[in-house]
């Protein structure tokens, strides 16, 4: 969504912008210049107790939050129940997506205004269309993420260039996201063999134990601690590139600029493409993973890049 954000402040001038996130996510829209005030909401934890005095009284306060403001425009941009219910706590002209577009319809009962967007396009391009329909202004050039403070950070303390290091995500929630070691391996060695140390990232402890696993033995690699977004996105910047599962932290790398190669395996590009100005690379589909003569490739390419 955040190049959605960047079309409203160029072509809404004046635009205050908030955003609505989860409390877990709540870091990466107030990364954008462009958004003033980030609204947390808990639906995940919340939905473990929803009735207790705890989370209703969390609630309250986020239900007298939202009324408290009148807003011109509430855009929902996920189209989802759970965020038309908080569409509906707010004051304003509630805008979204019609009910053939909308992923799940019946959200789309709680819009005083709808837009048809065609489902089968890159998330990027449909936010960002989404957006455009809503304010009246065609979307146009290639998307702009509003993090470039960023690179500017990583250009300044010298990192990014053609030695360095390269990010790696191996792990996933999911065991039918995995990639085979043996491939990840071959990655690894060719990596290493063009200069670059390894950095593993690893959402929990059994993912850290799996990538500790993969760079057994290996002298330049490295399972990185856990740390906030904000941490993961300045390590990333300063990556001469990455080499992710389908992930959010791999389209944030994309996002932020960086060389980027995504395998996808239970899940398809079509929809969630990487998007981002430097190289990238989409690879494989669900139920049909690259090969790893294909990711060697583009790892080839993106060490160019």
């Amino acid at each position: 969504m955040l190049p959605a954000m960047s079309d409203i402040a160029r072509h809404v001038p004046g635009a205050h912008i908030d955003w609505i996130a989860e409390e877990s996510f709540a870091e990466i829209p107030s990364w954008h210049p462009a958004v003033e005030n980030v609204i947390k909401v808990a639906h995940r934890r919340w939905r473990k107790a929803w009735w207790s005095p705890v989370v209703r009284a969390e609630r309250k306060i986020l239900r007298e939050r939202l009324r408290d403001t009148r807003y011109d425009v509430v855009l929902d941009m996920q189209a989802l129940l759970k965020s038309a219910w908080l569409v509906r706590q707010t004051c304003g002209v509630k805008h979204g997506l019609d009910w053939k577009s909308a992923r799940e319809p019946l959200a789309a009962l709680f819009y005083d205004v709808r837009h048809k967007v065609e489902f089968w396009q890159p998330a990027v391009t449909r936010q960002r269309a989404l957006a455009g329909l809503t304010f009246g202004y065609t979307p146009s050039g290639t998307a702009d993420f509003g993090l470039q403070h960023f690179a500017r950070q990583a250009r300044a303390h010298g990192v990014g260039g053609e030695s360095g290091y390269a990010v790696i995500m191996p792990s996933a929630s999911r065991p039918d996201k995995l990639w085979p070691e043996e491939d990840w391996q071959a990655v690894f060695n060719y990596l290493i063999g063009a200069g670059c140390r390894l950095r593993l990232l690893a959402g929990s402890e059994q993912e850290a134990e799996r990538a500790r696993q993969l760079i057994a033995g290996m002298d330049m690699a490295e399972v990185v601690p856990r740390m906030d977004l904000t941490s993961i996105a300045t390590l990333l910047a300063g990556a001469r590139m990455m080499v992710g599962l389908d992930s959010g932290l791999t389209h944030l790398s994309a996002a932020l600029g960086r060389p980027t190669i995504g395998i996808y395996r239970a899940s398809t590009p079509v929809r969630t493409p990487l998007v981002g100005d430097s190289y990238t690379a989409s690879l494989g589909d669900r139920g049909a993973p690259p090969s790893r003569e294909l990711v060697l490739a583009a790892v080839g390419q993106a060490l160019g890049a």
